[in-house]
């Protein structure tokens, strides 16, 4: 009786020692090959071209295309390919966006390899693998209220350090509108100040340095 196919495994990081690393714990597995290794997203897009992986473990945050973009990019040309997230970040804004975004996993690099490599067998059987901690974070952000768009602008701005006068100049808008903003992200973020909006955006992924 012949035996299957392998699972075919595309990794996608901008760290050379951590493609290495998981190249290797792929090595060990008789049931999976290694087909492909992205530095990037655009070399992800290409070399998924090429190979057509079954699964494809993939960084979130890297110069140029990030993660969330590059699955969507990937999944509109191939609606059936399968993603697993594989990130340092836990932020609930970070799961809820690869979710989204169409991955069927989302890990954090931390964990064991049997977990890993436990999830890229689910994963290919057409199972979701969302650890416990994981959907803590995510039933938080889908409880929580949502930043309006302007919102989300008027975050950024702030966590860039800017005052209310130069985010009403950038945006356009006054100054009192600037505040208004300001007081209903507190309360959607369920902060006092401003100097603990950003440390709380940072934590949940709302926003990035």
């Amino acid at each position: 009786m012949k035996a299957p196919e392998p699972i075919h495994i595309m990794i996608v990081d901008d760290h050379p020692v951590v493609r290495e690393g998981f190249a290797s714990m792929i090595g060990t597995e008789p049931d999976m090959i290694l087909v492909a290794e992205a530095r990037d997203g655009e070399q992800a897009r290409e070399l998924f071209r090429q190979h057509h992986p079954d699964v494809t473990l993939m960084d979130l945050r890297m110069p140029g295309l990030n993660g969330v973009d590059t699955i969507r990019s990937i999944r509109r040309e191939f609606p059936q390919s399968r993603f697993i997230v594989l990130t340092t970040y836990d932020g609930d804004e970070d799961i809820y966006r690869a979710l989204e975004a169409g991955a069927q996993a989302y890990l954090l690099k931390d964990m064991l390899c049997d977990e890993i490599l436990s999830a890229i067998r689910a994963v290919h059987g057409g199972q979701r693998r969302i650890p416990a901690a994981v959907g803590t974070r995510l039933a938080e952000r889908m409880s929580g209220l949502g930043l309006s768009g302007r919102e989300q602008e008027v975050l950024e701005l702030v966590a860039k350090g800017k005052s209310n006068k130069e985010v009403a100049a950038d945006l356009g808008i006054t100054e009192a509108t600037v505040k208004g903003h300001l007081t209903n992200i507190l309360g959607k973020l369920g902060v006092t100040d401003r100097t603990q909006a950003v440390i709380t955006a940072l934590r949940r992924g709302l926003v990035q340095l």
